[in-house]
């Protein structure tokens, strides 16, 4: 027992030591050398450090988590290394002052953090991308699992030449080793985190603009996207030129590259002067109005600042990370999409936290807080710090906080102290009340109560929390027109709302925003159906795509009344609208399913096919429809559940397909390859539906012979799902 208490206590002790080693060593630059085999999921990794000793040990170390062998070729201090705890450990007698270098090289095979796209597959789309936040970049690179350990990493990287690839810095040039192979080499000027570090590899083009400040722009494309191009990365500059200069702090990399990437794990992420975003955000002009980059794409961009060139010391500190982006990101998509989306913005996070609220809430210091705590409560602590502090000194603490902190990390004291400098204010109270208690202030629920039309807005309290323009007066404009508590007269007087808007609103007193509308087709009373349908029709002359999608979305019981307002909606400029639309009068309407199925046959929709395959499902069950094309029709639904597509894509097939409980052997064994998938949410999907599948007996023959057609990691993944059932 005491042995064993001895030996925890040693490794209590050597832990601390660890954590502790930015306090003994700075790891100044990063020489990478790059190699990779996509086919056997292999890195090669050459890598010399030059650092500096801080304080006077016997030891220092490399986080490295997934190791097959490495060699030490070059050391400038005499002593021994052993790879021990996933850490390469060098024992010398290092002395303050020392400076050194040290080289090794290393081949791993990495599960995590680095992912080999498609390239043991006849079709698909051939990528390597990686992913540090969450996943430790030191599954495929020696490095640091220490956000505060910053290196200025310099990468070379050998590849196919008939691919592109991206990692952080400038491409400074490009050489061929052989007839085959192409070794791009990439400069940063300034230290990062290691979890920042990245590399991108495709097939790709790109294009540049240039900001105001000279910043080179790259928006990198698929060749066969070209055409989505403007779409998907509209109001890039706008943006890039807007946080700039409101955040007043130049941007510190040498340029900004964006790179769409197949089954990403995330909307997007703000690697060091290169982010990487989910493929699904690329759209043509129609899909933008549904689904856009907009709001990823400045969040990342914000995080060029918030996050890379400041980063939080700890999990405690997240929202200065994650807080800050939204709410940047926000006062962007204000100066892009204007002020009524900005405060309607907030106001829905606003509801979203009164409901994690109700669960008893949680601090924004909390580490382990959820990402709408980090997010949206985060974006919320800085509205509501601005307003109490004044625009001008908050501006003013911001640049202070950049400026003091660059490449380097930071705790949310840092910045409090730097904002009651400059605002002479004292911020305890503000602290404990929005950083430190789990619940909300309750003045917060007064400006929530604003605008959720409660019968007693508080006035002041939402002066306080922002200055909405125009709010209060549009706010008790709507509430004149809900005059009754009964349904049918407040039908009438809501209708009344769209036929002002239909008029040049700029001409009123009080504006009605688009979002108003919106939220008053969602919510129109449906107890009175002969006065909801004036509502409807009111609404539908508005001609406004989002009155209407939201029309297609929330009026699933046509009334015969609306049915061509309704058929109409098939012909929006709106990939969610005409979704929704089909699927609707193909329910309500029987009799006209064959026209509806004609007039939309020829629509693909979003990337992730949804419409497409919500089409076909219908074509197949619709009687005298399909005819002889219905095995061409279940071919092309079946197919999409295949490894080539997007994760997305195969998930909406499977759902169908589970709807019509027609799987086939092959179905069954894509989705067995989609549990051990790297997406945990659609690995997730697929093992709930394969447990759901594996009880039914009509599937035991299937899954029999499925065996035939897997890996033999998805065999006994497989075996092992069904021996447990």
């Amino acid at each position: 027992m005491i042995k064993q208490i001895l030996l925890l206590c040693l490794l209590l002790l050597n832990s601390l030591l660890f954590a502790q080693q930015t306090e003994i060593v700075d790891f100044k630059t990063a020489k990478v050398d790059v190699v990779l085999r996509p086919q056997l999921k292999e890195i090669g990794i050459d890598v010399l450090y030059e650092f500096e000793i801080l304080k006077d040990t016997d030891s220092i170390y490399l986080d490295l988590r997934t190791l097959d062998t490495y060699k030490v070729y070059q050391q400038s201090f005499e002593g021994t290394h052993r790879y021990s705890d996933k850490k390469i450990i060098f024992k010398s007698k290092f002395k303050k002052g020392e400076k050194h270098s040290v080289g090794l090289a290393a081949f791993t095979h990495p599960t995590k953090a680095m992912y080999f796209i498609d390239w043991n597959e006849k079709e698909g789309r051939k990528q390597v991308w990686t992913q540090g936040q969450g996943k430790y970049i030191s599954n495929w690179l020696p490095s640091f699992d220490d956000v505060n350990e910053k290196v200025e990493f310099d990468f070379s990287i050998t590849f196919d030449k008939d691919f592109e690839v991206i990692a952080n810095g400038k491409l400074l040039k490009k050489e061929s080793p052989n007839d085959s192979l192409t070794k791009w080499y990439f400069d940063m000027k300034q230290p990062m985190s290691s979890y920042l570090a990245a590399i991108a590899i495709g097939k790709y083009k790109k294009k540049i603009e240039i900001s105001k400040s000279g910043i080179p722009l790259e928006m990198y494309y698929y060749p066969e996207d070209e055409a989505k191009f403007e779409p998907t990365y509209r109001y890039t500059k706008q943006i890039f030129d807007f946080l700039e200069e409101e955040i007043g702090v130049a941007y510190p990399w040498q340029n900004y590259k964006q790179v769409p990437v197949k089954d990403f794990l995330y909307a997007g992420m703000e690697n060091t002067s290169t982010t990487l975003f989910s493929d699904s955000f690329v759209v043509d002009s129609i899909g933008f109005v549904d689904k856009n980059y907009v709001n990823v794409n400045a969040h990342e961009l914000a995080h060029q600042w918030f996050g890379d060139l400041v980063t939080a010391k700890s999990g405690e500190h997240h929202w200065l990370q994650e807080g800050f982006a939204t709410y940047y990101a926000l006062l962007a998509e204000k100066e892009v999409f204007g002020d009524d989306y900005f405060y309607w913005k907030l106001y829905t996070s606003a509801l979203q936290l009164q409901k994690l609220n109700d669960g008893k809430g949680e601090s924004v210091m909390n580490p382990k807080a959820s990402s709408l705590t980090f997010y949206q409560k985060g974006a919320w602590v800085l509205h509501a710090l601005r307003t109490k502090v004044g625009e001008k000194p908050f501006k003013k603490s911001v640049q202070r906080y950049l400026n003091l902190y660059k490449f380097k990390s930071a705790e949310t004291n840092d910045f409090i102290k730097i904002v009651e400098e400059e605002s002479g204010q004292n911020l305890d109270a503000f602290v404990k009340t929005w950083l430190v208690k789990k619940q909300l202030p309750d003045y917060f629920y007064s400006f929530e109560r604003l605008l959720a039309i409660d019968s007693s807005p508080d006035f002041s309290m939402y002066q306080y929390l922002g200055g909405m323009p125009g709010a209060p007066a549009q706010v008790a404009s709507f509430r004149k027109f809900k005059t009754s508590k009964e349904s049918a007269t407040t039908c009438v007087n809501i209708s009344q709302i769209f036929k002002l808007s239909q008029n040049e609103l700029v001409q009123k007193e009080v504006p009605i925003s688009e979002e108003l509308l919106v939220n008053l087709v969602k919510n129109a009373p449906k107890d009175s159906p002969l006065a909801s349908i004036q509502v409807y029709k009111e609404a539908f002359k508005t001609n406004n795509i989002k009155i209407r999608q939201a029309i297609a979305q929330t009026l699933t019981k046509i009334p015969l009344d609306l049915k061509l307002e309704y058929e109409d909606l098939l012909n929006d400029d709106s990939y969610v609208t005409k979704e929704a639309a089909l699927y609707n009068l193909w329910s309500n309407f029987p009799e006209n399913r064959k026209k509806y199925l004609e007039d939309t046959k020829n629509i693909q929709g979003f990337n992730d096919q949804s419409f497409r395959i919500l089409w076909l499902t219908l074509a197949i069950v619709t009687k005298n429809y399909s005819g002889h094309d219905t095995p061409l029709f279940y071919n092309e639904l079946s197919g999409y559940t295949h490894t080539k597509y997007h994760f997305e894509v195969r998930q909406n097939a499977f759902v169908f397909i589970n709807e019509l409980q027609s799987f086939t052997d092959k179905n069954l064994a894509n989705l067995v390859n989609g549990a051990l998938h790297h997406n945990w949410r659609f690995a997730t999907f697929c093992r709930n539906l394969l447990d759901d599948l594996i009880k039914k007996e009509i599937y035991k023959t299937n899954f029999e012979r499925t065996m035939n057609l897997l890996t033999e990691k998805e065999k006994a993944y497989l075996i092992k799902k069904m021996n447990t059932k």
